[in-house]
């Protein structure tokens, strides 16, 4: 994803710097490629650095892409060269208002995409990645929850894509997009895994759906909204735009969720978080982000709100047990404020 919107924003004339931990491997020209392998456009960077410094220095905005679970170590990376009134653009943007919080203090912005723009997939690494199913709105949050409005017709801009200001962060990190829909598929998909069990092949993520991956799922979405209803009378803002995936897929059941995913056109091809041990052998890959970002940050810091405004949320504690039990984890995000005026400090509110 960083390598597409650097490309994508270079061809709009920005000038753009990437940041790189293998600069030497990427081209500063990248080609932004269709499903056919069509040259959609192509963007020149001004500059690739392994050096954050050179990297961030009289940036307007630092576009950030990184996992959730890297959010912090970077986090205070740059809380130490951060100007006032530069903006911080995460995508997806859930949970980053903890890790940037010190960056906020000092005088940044905060901005968040609430889902990614579309679906990339490196075709030649630090050459070329394929764009596919560009949506046709992105909403965006933001740290003061003001900013939003102001940046939307910015992040526009840069996307060519209508662009929605959403009127507070916790609309962004209560969104159920990763942390229920891959934890909901992968606690169903690997249920009954355990050391020495291997599958002869990675497993498509979305072409191989089913129902009772749907049925989880939707029932781990009504719990969220339980958690969202409350936290509204507690902190009276609008989570309203925290839009159950049974709207958002339109799909009211779980057959219907499960035709809908399982048929997304830019979903076709992609594999599950696995790695091959033996010819023919696989197994889960807890290191993947799918693990550590959407289990041990995304869906542990809903279960926090849950547990802040005391609502019981069975099916998400269910998926959240699997995943220590199964992985033995003792690494998971732990910062979510417990008391309701740091929270509204947190969100100026």
């Amino acid at each position: 994803m960083g390598t597409l919107i650097a490309a994508e924003f270079a061809a709009k004339g920005n000038e753009i710097r990437l940041f790189a931990s293998n600069p030497s491997s990427i081209s500063r020209t990248i080609d932004v490629l269709g499903a056919e392998d069509e040259l959609v456009t192509q963007g020149t960077l001004a500059c690739v650095t392994d050096d954050l410094p050179t990297a961030v220095a009289g940036a307007n905005m630092i576009w950030v892409t990184y996992p959730t679970f890297m959010f912090p170590s970077f986090g205070k990376k740059l809380e130490e060269l951060i100007e006032p009134g530069q903006v911080i653009c995460v995508m997806p943007g859930a949970d980053a208002e903890f890790s940037f919080k010190g960056c906020v203090d000092k005088g940044a912005v905060l901005l968040g995409l609430q889902r990614v723009h579309c679906v990339a997939r490196l075709k030649e690494r630090g050459k070329s990645v394929y764009m596919l199913g560009r949506r046709g709105e992105l909403q965006l949050a933001s740290v003061p929850a003001g900013a939003a409005v102001e940046y939307a017709p910015v992040v526009e801009q840069l996307y060519d894509i209508p662009v929605r200001a959403l009127p507070n962060y916790l609309v962004e990190t209560l969104t159920p997009s990763n942390p229920i829909l891959h934890t909901s598929r992968l606690c169903s998909m690997f249920s009954n895994w355990e050391p020495g069990v291997t599958y002869p092949q990675n497993i498509l993520f979305y072409e191989t759906w089913d129902d009772a991956t749907s049925e989880l799922l939707i029932a781990c979405d009504a719990e969220l909204q339980q958690v969202c209803r409350k936290l509204e009378g507690l902190l009276d803002i609008d989570l309203t735009e925290v839009r159950s995936l049974k709207l958002h897929y339109e799909s009211p059941d779980a057959p219907a969720m499960t035709r809908k995913i399982s048929h997304i056109p830019a979903f076709k091809g992609l594999g599950s978080p696995m790695k091959e041990v033996a010819p023919g052998q696989w197994v889960p890959d807890f290191s993947s982000r799918y693990f550590r970002a959407d289990f041990s940050y995304g869906l542990k810091v809903i279960r926090d709100f849950a547990a802040l405004v005391g609502e019981e949320t069975p099916n998400i504690d269910h998926v959240w047990n699997w995943y220590v039990q199964t992985t033995g984890t003792t690494e998971f995000f732990d910062g979510v404020p417990t008391d309701i005026d740091e929270l509204k400090k947190l969100y100026h509110l």
